[in-house]
């Protein structure tokens, strides 16, 4: 926000311009660069911004003849290696071996030798989801212990968290039961009742009160019925339980 406050337009303008050119481009530019290779530079801008719009690209031929230019006065930027982002490499951590794609495999390998904090984590990742996935909560406090010797710092943070409910935790692990179901319920009512505020009126109180009458009548078995729809209808009764 300071960036945009303290720059003049002028200059946010340019900059703008000059990014977006290279984003869009640049996972064509090693096809391109290879291709200025082949050819010895003896290539027009036209061709090659035929054969990459053929590949997917929805570039302009402007940022391809100014991409051209910078490599004939050589001065193009090198290609950037092409690095998973973070919350790509922590999906492939967290699925399952089996689901990932061969190349999927083999990029989070690349990246785990890359880098021996992510294989550490990577590890211990997988270790943890097999005890949520096979309810193995006994062997929780082991899984703490080594996360808390040489784990990478954020995940030992989350160690630390688990140990101080472990009680809880190793519970949740272990046992077929959960509260998911009712804290499901809890947010629907909170819901519908964010839902209601300024919509309350005389109609709706009405429709309540006549509703609450016929619930207890005894002579008007279609009127239950009746009343039972508006309640719904109403949220009044969320969950169908029936009397007040």
């Amino acid at each position: 926000m300071r960036r945009f406050r303290d720059t003049d337009l002028d200059e946010l303008l340019a900059s703008a311009r000059d990014r977006r050119p290279n984003g869009v481009l640049e996972p064509f530019k090693a096809y391109l660069n290879a291709r200025f290779t082949e050819t010895q530079g003896q290539v027009s801008g036209s061709r090659l911004f035929q054969e990459i719009h053929e590949r997917g690209d929805r570039g302009s031929r402007q940022v391809v003849r100014k991409h051209l230019a910078a490599l004939r006065a050589g001065t193009a930027e090198p290609v950037r290696a092409d690095i998973p982002s973070p919350r790509k490499i922590a999906s492939w951590i967290m699925r399952s071996r089996e689901t990932l794609t061969e190349s999927q495999d083999k990029r989070l390998l690349e990246v785990r030798l890359a880098c021996p904090d992510i294989t550490r984590a990577c590890d211990l990742a997988r270790a943890f989801a097999d005890l949520v996935r096979h309810r193995r909560g006994f062997l929780l406090l082991e899984w703490i212990r080594q996360a808390e010797q040489d784990a990478p710092k954020p995940m030992r943070r989350f160690a630390g968290s688990l140990r101080q409910d472990l009680d809880a935790v190793t519970a949740g692990l272990t046992l077929p039961w959960s509260s998911g179901v009712v804290e499901g319920h809890v947010n629907r009512v909170k819901t519908l009742r964010r839902a209601m505020y300024g919509r309350a009126s005389f109609e709706l109180l009405r429709t309540a009160s006549s509703s609450s009458h016929d619930l207890h009548g005894t002579d008007q078995p279609a009127g239950r019925s009746h009343a039972w729809s508006c309640r719904r209808s109403l949220n009044l009764d969320p969950f169908g339980v029936g009397d007040f």
